[in-house]
């Protein structure tokens, strides 16, 4: 049975990291409408590089330089505030959700960076050791080495990883390929961003909390296996954005419809309850804000399925687009691979280019 306990702090000297960050995990990340509003507004004139196979256009998980015809470099950034009070949870969580975006893009990891900002003269010293001793395990269990990185003083404490890897670009996997008939297969169940907003509250139980640090350090690896099928034609990874916002970035990408079946989603343990009792993100609201616009719901659509499809997820799943022949395959993939809750969620449709939920 699931009880409510207190997460300790750190040590008796250590606050909270999560009181210490008026947000945590993806939740912190800029709203995407505002984003979109932002990149708008930059005067800087485009720039063609023609070996610069992935930039900024649709809004893919990394950016892809060609160096010949079999190699390409795959390189991302992704940092944020805490999400969990424990530090070297916090660290796991941290790399492995920017790591994720090299798998999501079908590469190899080659090595990191840490991106490190800390309030020096809040949190003792190995609290902050801890946070970089969490980092660099997942740096290992990826096998790659944590080569180096940046620190500032800062006034919230930050923490994440540049990711650099290798694909080739014959394999390289992008989120806006899919084709209409593929059928979308997610990684990871949903409501990261639920369980954490328990978490800051008091609310969340032993058993919501492993589920919680279970789901945000597994790394993403069938992402570079999938990249050698043919039949998968899209990738990405869910995290800030939610389902929602993740699907219809690749629905804009491919120029059609993509359609969720919500009574197929997998979800953490606890997750349903909290949202049928409202908890949810500040993000949430504002993911909703952003695009749904863009979003159909099925009649009589509760507020609880409207947290769940929009929740910001930190290190979520991979979701895949993929030829309906192949997704027996892509769900063994996952499954031998320890992702016991990967399921198909939903499929690709001609259509505006807009996500219907069913």
């Amino acid at each position: 049975m699931d009880t409510t306990t207190a997460i300790a702090p750190p040590s008796p000297a250590a606050p909270r990291l999560t009181s210490l960050s008026h947000g945590g995990g993806c939740g912190c990340k800029i709203a995407p409408g505002v984003l979109a509003d932002l990149l708008r507004r930059s005067k800087l004139p485009p720039q063609f590089f023609p070996d610069l196979l992935v930039g900024t256009e649709t809004a893919d998980d990394a950016a892809v330089y060609r160096i010949n015809a079999r190699q390409a470099v795959v390189a991302t950034t992704d940092f944020f505030m805490p999400i969990v009070d424990d530090p070297f949870d916090f660290g796991r969580i941290a790399a492995t959700n920017a790591l994720s975006d090299l798998y999501a893009m079908g590469a190899q990891p080659l090595m990191a960076l840490a991106i490190v900002g800390m309030p020096i003269n809040v949190l003792p010293h190995e609290v902050i050791g801890r946070i970089l001793e969490g980092g660099e395990a997942v740096c290992r269990a990826a096998g790659i080495p944590l080569a180096g990185g940046h620190s500032i003083d800062s006034v919230e404490p930050i923490y994440g990883l540049v990711g650099i890897g290798i694909v080739d670009p014959d394999r390289l996997k992008r989120n806006a390929s899919a084709r209409a008939g593929d059928v979308l297969i997610l990684g990871k169940p949903l409501g990261v961003g639920i369980l954490s907003a328990a978490l800051k509250k008091g609310e969340l139980g032993a058993e919501g909390y492993a589920a919680l640090i279970a789901s945000t350090t597994q790394l993403n690896r069938p992402g570079t296996d999938l990249a050698q099928r043919d039949d998968v034609h899209a990738l990405t990874d869910v995290t800030g954005f939610g389902l929602l916002g993740h699907a219809l970035e690749m629905a804009r990408g491919a120029g059609l419809t993509a359609r969720i079946d919500s009574r197929r989603l997998r979800l953490l343990p606890g997750v349903q309850a909290l949202a049928d009792q409202g908890v949810a993100t500040g993000a949430s609201g504002r993911n909703w804000a952003s695009y749904g616009g863009d979003v159909v719901l099925p009649p009589g659509a509760t507020p609880a399925l409207r947290a769940l499809l929009t929740d910001p997820q930190t290190s979520g799943g991979l979701l895949v687009a993929c030829a309906p022949e192949a997704a027996a395959q892509v769900l063994e993939l996952f499954t031998r691979q320890g992702f016991a809750d990967a399921a198909q969620v939903g499929h690709m449709q001609a259509g505006p280019a807009r996500v219907e939920v069913v």
